[in-house]
């Protein structure tokens, strides 16, 4: 019971943190986004890569994290040359000299991981301004959206899951034990509910079959976000990628889902032309 209140007060902080920085300001959402960018590369680094081993890659390969969004969120919002987005790519050619001069060579292979930690957190946080810039004016409402669908299905797949799926079928009972078919249909239908209601009121100005097929995408893509990230957990022998959020674990415990689904549902109202 103490866990769950826990649990609860810290959700509901998280949540209120999340749509004040995101709603009002392009520049709250900035802070908001920078920030978490730099602890999920952070927690990534730390939970992949031996405490001591690759501190300048780890720090430099953060900093080219931080500046590609920094000149993207630019670029977007007043308009300057996208040429600038290059600079992002100095930190990172930097760092593989620097890793160069390491002096224990034995955990070299581990050095890959400072520039997934890039492409795995960086990336798609970054993606996240062409959903919220438009001819350089900001509206956080679309990206409130998707982190809607996402926690949507979340609790979707919770409490159809806990209800008809325990002893149900699993999806990959080697990665995450808990998650059955039963919890994915119950987020799946939840993500398709919300997307619906989100279409009648107006809010998602495009069609009803790309309002219906957007849930589904981002649907599939927060599972499949959050088994990547329980794979490398797995795999490193650690339970949270963190403890900055109490009762929930780290940022890339709550924004797994997030890294795979924003890139995809953006990805996929561009190739529409509905951004």
């Amino acid at each position: 019971m103490s866990n769950l209140l826990t649990r609860t007060i810290s959700g509901v902080i998280f949540m209120i943190i999340m749509v004040c920085g995101i709603y009002f300001s392009e520049f709250g959402f900035a802070a908001l986004f920078l920030f978490l960018l730099i602890m999920g590369q952070w927690e990534f680094n730390r939970m992949s890569i031996e405490h001591g081993y690759f501190v300048m890659p780890k720090t430099l390969t953060t900093i080219a994290g931080a500046l590609l969004f920094t000149m993207v969120f630019l670029w977007m919002r007043f308009d300057i040359n996208p040429s600038f987005i290059l600079l992002s790519f100095i930190p990172i050619m930097v760092a593989m000299v620097v890793s160069l001069y390491e002096k224990d060579k034995s955990a070299y292979a581990s050095i890959a991981n400072t520039y997934a930690s890039m492409l795995y957190v960086s990336v798609p946080l970054t993606i996240a301004n062409f959903l919220v810039f438009s001819d350089g004016v900001y509206n956080g409402v679309l990206l409130l959206c998707f982190f809607g669908l996402i926690w949507g299905s979340d609790v979707g797949a919770y409490c159809l899951g806990c209800t008809l799926g325990k002893n149900g079928k699993k999806m990959f009972p080697s990665i995450s034990p808990k998650k059955s078919w039963w919890g994915f249909a119950g987020g799946l239908m939840t993500a398709i509910i919300i997307s619906l209601v989100l279409h009648l009121t107006h809010v998602f100005t495009f069609g009803l079959v790309h309002s219906v097929v957007l849930a589904i995408l981002i649907n599939v893509a927060s599972v499949f976000g959050d088994l990547v990230e329980s794979v490398w957990k797995r795999y490193y022998g650690v339970k949270d990628s963190g403890k900055i959020i109490p009762g929930h674990g780290g940022i890339l415990d709550r924004f797994d889902s997030t890294l795979f689904a924003v890139p995809v549902g953006t990805i996929y109202l561009l190739c529409f032309s509905l951004l």
